[in-house]
């Protein structure tokens, strides 16, 4: 009795807490969404709100979750920290799913407005990159926090751009000199490992739509179709050859090759022409160009998803795992 007792001490208060799960659904696929110790059910309804809207953001191009299963674990939490959500963490062991963080008296408002929950849903587009492929992760999670959420309506498609150019210029003011595939985990220069790595994406993005007639969207989709493993652990330069091989050409892998190798940031001059996008001191200016213009929607206009988000089961009574 007392080593069981002990034990029980001994447990996380998260495992000992009440847990409120519901299944959401999109097309053959499913996230596992757990609520922890949220006894008031009209602040229940309000994360599982917030939480199927980044979700529904987070889809692939065909309407689905990267992974058939995941999951999604949501803690309240005391903290001095302005962020409404200040810490989240994607997990891989056993499964595939993401940890957030919230903070106790955080509103929709504010959960709304920001990237967390995103960009941590966003790292579920690619397997385990290790260390020397961390600039890849982040950088995908980084671009698409800000690109998914204009799609989904949370951003507007100017805000959109103007917080990826800030986060660029945060990239810059960051470098360190050694080469991106050297700056893994405590190794620091964070803002230049997650920036730079937006670049990377963003610049691969609009190679894909110039050169193959095709978007990083539908590359990633078939890639989450045929070949993605969220537990899986992957060398970086075998997931970009893996993309290629999807694509039908060398964009990845080429690009792939010349940013691991930067000891500085890369230039985002021949990117923001075709875009029509000019740096205008703090802020930015948006050319009125047609082909730019079409080019800077078709990467951040709202979208029209072919098969909507569900909750596929009721809620279910408070459970103690």
């Amino acid at each position: 009795m007392r080593i069981w007792l002990l034990s029980l001490l001994l447990l996380p208060a998260a495992c000992l807490a009440a847990t409120h799960t519901r299944v959401l659904q999109a097309g053959d696929t499913r996230l596992r969404v757990e609520i922890v110790d949220v006894g008031d059910p009209a602040r229940l309804r309000m994360l599982q709100r917030w939480i199927e809207e980044a979700a529904d953001a987070a889809k692939t191009r065909s309407g689905r979750f990267p992974l058939r299963n995941a999951y999604v674990r949501i803690q309240q939490t005391d903290s001095d920290d302005d962020s409404p959500v200040p810490w989240g963490q994607t997990r891989r062991r056993g499964e595939a799913g993401v940890l957030l963080y919230v903070r106790r008296d955080a509103s929709y408002e504010q959960l709304r407005a920001d990237w967390t929950a995103v960009h941590e849903l966003s790292h579920l587009f690619h397997p385990y990159l290790g260390d020397n492929g961390r600039w890849l992760a982040e950088g995908l999670a980084s671009y698409y926090q800000n690109v998914a959420r204009a799609r989904a309506g949370m951003l507007g498609e100017e805000e959109a751009w103007r917080r990826l150019d800030a986060g660029f210029r945060r990239g810059q003011a960051a470098s360190t000199g050694a080469r991106l595939d050297a700056m893994g985990r405590g190794r620091g220069g964070t803002m230049r490992v997650y920036w730079a790595g937006a670049a990377y994406w963003l610049e691969v993005d609009l190679a894909l739509r110039r050169d193959s007639g095709t978007t990083l969207d539908t590359i990633l989709d078939r890639y989450a179709e045929c070949c993605l493993r969220g537990t899986d652990s992957v060398m970086p330069q075998d997931f970009a050859a893996a993309l290629d091989n999807l694509a039908g050409d060398d964009t990845f892998s080429a690009l792939y090759r010349r940013y691991a190798a930067m000891r500085g940031f890369p230039s985002l001059a021949d990117a923001y022409a075709q875009l029509g996008i000019s740096r205008n001191g703090d802020g930015l200016a948006f050319s009125g160009n047609a082909k730019a213009r079409q080019l800077r929607d078709a990467i951040m206009a709202p979208r029209q998803q072919s098969s909507s988000t569900r909750w596929a089961a009721p809620a279910s009574s408070p459970s103690r795992p």
